[in-house]
């Protein structure tokens, strides 16, 4: 029986979580009286916590000390997990659990490949953890995508070559990681965005069984 490996991005591919990113920083702003929009969070999808500051501060022209930088680091953090610890089931992207439980079925290795640090926490709020036979997120990396790091550790923890590997992303960085990694890159969102993508799909619901087969088959 043929074996790839499917690895999943977390963050707009399994839940989204993004609103919760932009009401954490949209308090903090409000801290610095810095007006902070949805546009503008869209900037910020897949930058570090450092960065993010730097571009929050640079939009609204304000200068801090280290100090208070690395203080509101923390309280964005601590805000951000405070909304993610009441995240439940219902919280699921659309046919995410579908695709999962199919690939399940067909004893294919299933990864997460996640930037975020606190991916482990999310599965487990949303009670998917045991889906998958290895967890990569950002607490196991050095490099951030477009580097490749995050989704080679993910093969090699499930024992699978690079190229029999398939990646679930939803950002452009994560396509291109997918891509110099030498997988195959499914992009969840839209083709303008996503173009570098092998395969574009709105979302799982686009996906059908026999489009998964093909894929586990080939």
């Amino acid at each position: 029986m043929n074996k790839k490996g499917f690895i999943f991005d977390l963050d707009g591919v399994i839940v989204d979580t993004a609103k919760y990113h932009f009401l954490a920083w949209k308090k903090l702003a409000k801290r610095l009286d810095i007006d902070f929009t949805e546009e503008e969070n869209e900037q910020l999808k897949g930058v570090s916590r450092v960065k993010s500051l730097e571009k929050i501060l640079a939009w609204g022209n304000k200068t801090i000390s280290q100090e208070q930088f690395t203080a509101l680091m923390t309280s964005k953090n601590t805000d951000y997990l405070s909304y993610i610890s009441e995240m439940h089931e219902n919280e699921i992207l659309p046919d995410v659990q579908r695709i999962l439980d199919m690939l399940i079925a067909k004893k294919q290795p299933i990864s997460l490949g996640s930037a975020s640090k606190n991916a482990r926490t999310i599965l487990d709020r949303v009670n998917l953890r045991s889906h998958f036979n290895a967890i990569v997120d950002g607490n196991d990396v050095s490099k951030a995508k477009p580097d490749p790091e995050v989704f080679l550790i993910a093969a090699k923890q499930l024992f699978i070559k690079p190229e029999n590997c398939i990646v679930f992303e939803d950002s452009v960085a994560g396509v291109q990681a997918a891509n110099a990694a030498n997988m195959i890159s499914i992009g969840i969102g839209s083709k303008t965005v996503l173009g570098e993508a092998n395969y574009v799909f709105k979302d799982f619901t686009e996906i059908s069984d026999e489009f998964l087969k093909t894929l586990i088959n080939n």
